[in-house]
Order: structure tokens, then C-alpha cells, then sequence
């Protein structure tokens, strides 16, 4: 009761790296809260999972085998969520804020009147002092998150309704093993007793999921683009330098709102969050939104035409000049170098 609990996301025969993200921060929130953390898993087939998810620190997995929670469908995973949060009442649950997380977290607290902070990028606990009523609420999840199209940070939180529910999207925290011979306890459950059968009136009959071309996210490279580039066809240079070092193109908000590129590709507090080897940076300014988005980049290659540009001050390299000039020569370099 009162514990820290984690959707953890099964979907094509794996847990989603989103949960193991919200692992590792539900075990630090677990233990500053000093209770337990839990993990629930639905689907079928579920034996040997519980061999990767207690290395992140959990105390508890709910597991609800049943082959017809596979694949995931709205009716049955909402049904056994709801009835198992009535049962053993957890203070904060959180999921991802994936295609699955977004339909299910906002069913289940609808159902709980719980209220869901969607799309955190930070977690945190604290005090909360409401001076109308005068009253001071403690140990409270403040839920972070990007408003007004980035803008500025807005900070959520729930007095008085449990559980205090949020999604997360993917990428904006580590995962990290919290010990590797750490062992929990497995509770199944009936899934009949949660969910009733007319949950199961709708069938899966075809599945097609039609996989991203772009993986931002684990590219050890990123040649990144802003609206300094210039235009759609200057990004083409970006593409053959990314190409070149065995990389991915990404791009701030200012870019793809200007049409430079697909929205798949931005990076920063509205698009993906990354951790490449190396960053390197095309006429991007450096605003917050962008810079929160890729700040954790081993080594940060600045190429911009003004000195003073924000960015330029966490780069550990800047190049002066105008990006059009300035990949192209890179371009030529490396392949006289590499030769």
C-alpha cells in the first residue's frame, strides 16, 4: 500500500526502454519516499521477464498472464489497472508516455478521478504549502513538464488524489541497474477476477506496426540542424556528414517548424531526448528547450555564424562561421584524413 508502482510496457516480445527508465527513477523516488517499489506486467508468456526487470531495484511484480492481454488492448489492460490500484492503493504510478501509455494512463485515472500529468520530462518529491487553507502537504511527486509549446516549465502536482499519475516520454531519463542480484517477489494474478468478460469483445484479427525509419535516439552521432541552416537544401550537406561519421540528422523545433525536416527528427523538450557520443551542432541557437534535449552529449561540436550564440557556451569545440561553408569543408577533410 502506498508504494511506488511502474507500468512496464510489453510490446513485440520485449519491455519498452521507457519502463526500465521509470524503473530507475521510481527506485530513487521509492527510496526517498522510504517505501517499495512495484512494477506491473500484462501480457502472455511472461516467465524469465522478472529476470530483467529486479536487477532496477523492484520490490514487487503484479504479473497478469493471459493470453488474451496479448497483443495489448484498451478494455482488459484498463480493467486489471483499475481494480488492482483499488487493492493495494499506490501513492504514484507511472508509465510512458508511448502510443499505449497515452490511451491507458488517462482511462485508469479517469476511472480513479486520480488526475495524470502527461508528458513529464522530470520527476521530483516535495513539501507544498496551500496558504488559503493554510495547510502544508508533504512528500508530494512534483510532475514536470514543458507547457505552451516549450516555452516554459511548468510544475504539476496532486494533493489530495491517489495515485499521483504521469506519463513519461522515452529517452529523458537514465536507466540504470540498481543492483544485479536483487530479488523481489512475484505476484500473479487471476485475471478473471479483474476483468470481466465483456472486456474481451474486441479481437486483434491483424497486427501491422510499421517500424521508424529514424533512430535518433541511439545514434552514437548526431549531426543536428536549427533554423541558421537555412533551408531544406542546405540540409542535404547535414545528411552527407551524418552519413559520413556513421550518424543520424536531427533537427531543433525552429527547423521543423520552417519545414527543413520531418518532425520525427527534432530534438529537445518537445521531441526526443539523446545521449550520442557526439553532437554536432549546425546553426542552432541554444535555447532551453532545445539544449534540455541534448545537454548529456559526450562531446558538443558548435558550428555557428554568431559568437554569442547560447549554445556555444556548453560546446567544448566552436567553429565561427556560416554552416554552409563549414560542413562542406569538414566533409572534405575527413576524407582526406581517413584515406
Amino acid at each position: 500500500m502506498n508504494n511506488v508502482i511502474v507500468y512496464c510496457e510489453l510490446d513485440e516480445g520485449k519491455i519498452a526502454d521507457v519502463s526500465f527508465e521509470l524503473l530507475t527513477k521510481g527506485r530513487s523516488l521509492a527510496n526517498q519516499l522510504n517505501c517499495k517499489l512495484e512494477a506491473l506486467l500484462f501480457g502472455s508468456n511472461l516467465k524469465g521477464f522478472e529476470k530483467e526487470i529486479f536487477p532496477y531495484g523492484v520490490d514487487t511484480i503484479y504479473m497478469a498472464d493471459d493470453k488474451r492481454l496479448t497483443p495489448y488492448s484498451t478494455l482488459p489492460h484498463t480493467s486489471v489497472m483499475v481494480n488492482l490500484f483499488k487493492e493495494e492503493k499506490p501513492q504514484i504510478a507511472l508509465m510512458g508516455a508511448t502510443t499505449i501509455g497515452r490511451d491507458l494512463g488517462p482511462r485508469v485515472s479517469s476511472a480513479l478521478k486520480s488526475g495524470l500529468t502527461a508528458d513529464c520530462t522530470e520527476l521530483e518529491i516535495g513539501d507544498h504549502e496551500d496558504k488559503k487553507i493554510n495547510k502544508v502537504y508533504k512528500n508530494l511527486l512534483y510532475q514536470i513538464r514543458p507547457a505552451f509549446g516549450g516555452n516554459i516549465i511548468a510544475t504539476i502536482i496532486n494533493p489530495d488524489c491517489r495515485p499521483q499519475m504521469a506519463t513519461v516520454r522515452e529517452g529523458v531519463m537514465k536507466k540504470v541497474i540498481f543492483d544485479a542480484n536483487h530479488k523481489g517477489k512475484i505476484v500473479n494474478l487471476d485475471v478473471n477476477k479483474y476483468v470481466d468478460d465483456t472486456a474481451f469483445i474486441v479481437k486483434v484479427i491483424e497486427r501491422h506496426i510499421e517500424k521508424s525509419k529514424v533512430d535518433i535516439k541511439n545514434s552514437p552521432v548526431i549531426v543536428a540542424g536549427g533554423f541558421g541552416v537555412g533551408s531544406a537544401d542546405n540540409f542535404k550537406q547535414l545528411f552527407n556528414l551524418a552519413a559520413m561519421l556513421g550518424g543520424e540528422v536531427g533537427a531543433s523545433r525552429a527547423a521543423i517548424d520552417a519545414g527543413y525536416v520531418e518532425h520525427e527528427r527534432q530534438i529537445g523538450q518537445t521531441g526526443v531526448t539523446v545521449r550520442p557520443k557526439l553532437y554536432i551542432a549546425c546553426g542552432i541557437s541554444g535555447q532551453i528547450q532545445h539544449l534540455a534535449g541534448m545537454l548529456e552529449s559526450s562531446i558538443i561540436i558548435s558550428i555557428n555564424s554568431d559568437p554569442n550564440a547560447p549554445i556555444n557556451k556548453i560546446a567544448n569545440y566552436v567553429i565561427i562561421g556560416k554552416v554552409e561553408n563549414v560542413i562542406p569543408k569538414m566533409i572534405r577533410y575527413y576524407k582526406e584524413n581517413t584515406k
